[in-house]
């Protein structure tokens, strides 16, 4: 009995498909810049975060003030204080702290370019209320000037 050889024989088939894993190396180098820019993009959001939680605080200092203003030396002196301990910690180098009267509301206007010619009277209305027994400055203003330079400085 002889057999045909060419029966025995079987058909053209494809090899099974790989698996998902492991994955071809495109997708390890994809995988490795969406890795990488997502780090980035966290790194960059916590130091954005960090420089801006003093301005959190003095907002809400600012705040406090408002809801508690009164056209008396001592309010128009704690406003005066927070913006200073808020310029001292955005320009360190340029000393804020140690300034007053006209160099205190040159540097106000000049480190704020959003400000107005009526900004800067009114920061001088404010340095100048610190001082009088009896401050003619609006509190409302002075707050309105404060909030707007305060808000200039967000990095």
């Amino acid at each position: 009995m002889e057999q045909d050889p060419l029966s025995a024989l079987r058909d053209i088939h494809l090899p099974d498909p790989g698996g998902f894993w492991p994955p071809a190396p495109g997708w390890w180098v994809l995988f490795a810049l969406v890795l990488g820019l997502a780090v980035w993009v966290v790194v960059v959001v916590r130091r954005k975060h960090r420089r801006n939680r003093w301005l959190k605080t003095a907002l809400a200092e600012l705040t406090t003030l408002a809801a508690h203003k009164q056209p008396d030396p001592r309010w128009f002196n704690e406003l005066n204080r927070l913006l200073k301990r808020a310029a001292r910690v955005k320009f360190p180098q340029r000393r804020p702290e140690s300034l007053s009267g006209e160099a205190w509301v040159s540097f106000l206007t000049e480190t704020s370019p959003r400000q107005t010619a009526d900004d800067q009277a009114r920061f001088r209305s404010l340095v100048d209320s610190c001082w009088r027994p009896n401050p003619e400055s609006n509190p409302q203003q002075a707050i309105s000037a404060a909030r707007r330079w305060l808000e200039a400085q967000r990095c």
